[in-house]
């Protein structure tokens, strides 16, 4: 492992009503601890998962590769500032250069524009992802090429929503890609999903953002595993049980 633990200092918050320093479950969660190589982050949209795994890339040092989230338009001075208000418990010392990265979903179509750049001065950097261009391949095979490549290597991974061009089966491969990486390297992978199937990974650690402060759940217990499971046995499943499962 590469840390063990996050400390949010929330009683240094800055008093303003601004996103991320609002949110319920980052002024009542001071600690979290990793007790092994695969952790997931769960939640609804907007509870602070893709926030706080950002924070840690921050904090670690991991390059933010594929560009930033925010933009000028959004006008909010505290939206990247949460990784100054936490601290980590590391576990491995620093060699230099960070070893892992951070990988978003949304930004990916950038992360792979940038390496086809670099390519142009630099082709052995195709080695690293299969040997072909990441933004010659379908959606879906440039992921699995990032992860059966990329992170082949030790290092800490942060992923984010790693299930967004993922057929099933490919998500399935994917877990193949995290046992691989774990049992092979030792690294650690922080993973924010809505995917049942990638929260089927044996033994993971499973944090819910749906919980103040933030705490640990079973599979079982996941809103993810509950309404999936709802929806193939009544496929008349509606919103508004999604909602009552939830609150559950």
């Amino acid at each position: 492992m590469f840390i063990e633990s996050v400390i949010i200092h929330n009683r240094q918050f800055p008093k303003v009503g601004c996103y991320p320093f609002n949110l319920p479950v980052f002024c009542l969660t001071d600690y979290l601890e990793f007790r092994g190589s695969v952790t997931f982050f769960v939640g609804e949209n907007g509870t602070g998962k893709s926030t706080l795994l950002e924070a840690i890339a921050r904090k670690y040092g991991l390059a933010m590769w594929g560009g930033e989230k925010t933009h000028i338009v959004h006008n909010n001075p505290y939206e990247n500032r949460l990784n100054d208000l936490i601290s980590l418990k590391e576990t491995m010392p620093r060699l230099g250069i960070e070893r892992g990265c951070l990988f978003r979903a949304e930004t990916f179509f950038n992360y792979a524009s940038h390496i086809d750049d670099f390519i142009m001065n630099d082709p052995g950097l195709l080695e690293f992802y299969g040997g072909l261009s990441l933004n010659q391949q379908s959606h879906g095979q440039a992921f699995m090429a990032f992860f059966e490549n990329r992170c082949s290597r030790e290092g800490l991974y942060l992923i984010d929503e790693p299930e967004a061009a993922l057929s099933p089966s490919k998500q399935i491969a994917f877990l193949e890609c995290l046992k691989k990486a774990v049992s092979r390297n030792g690294s650690q992978f922080i993973i924010s999903t809505h995917s049942p199937i990638v929260l089927s990974y044996p033994d993971a650690q499973i944090l819910s953002f749906d919980v103040i402060p933030i705490g640990e759940v079973n599979y079982e217990e996941t809103n993810s595993f509950r309404i999936y499971k709802s929806f193939l046995e009544m496929r008349n499943f509606k919103a508004e049980d999604s909602k009552k499962l939830s609150k559950a």
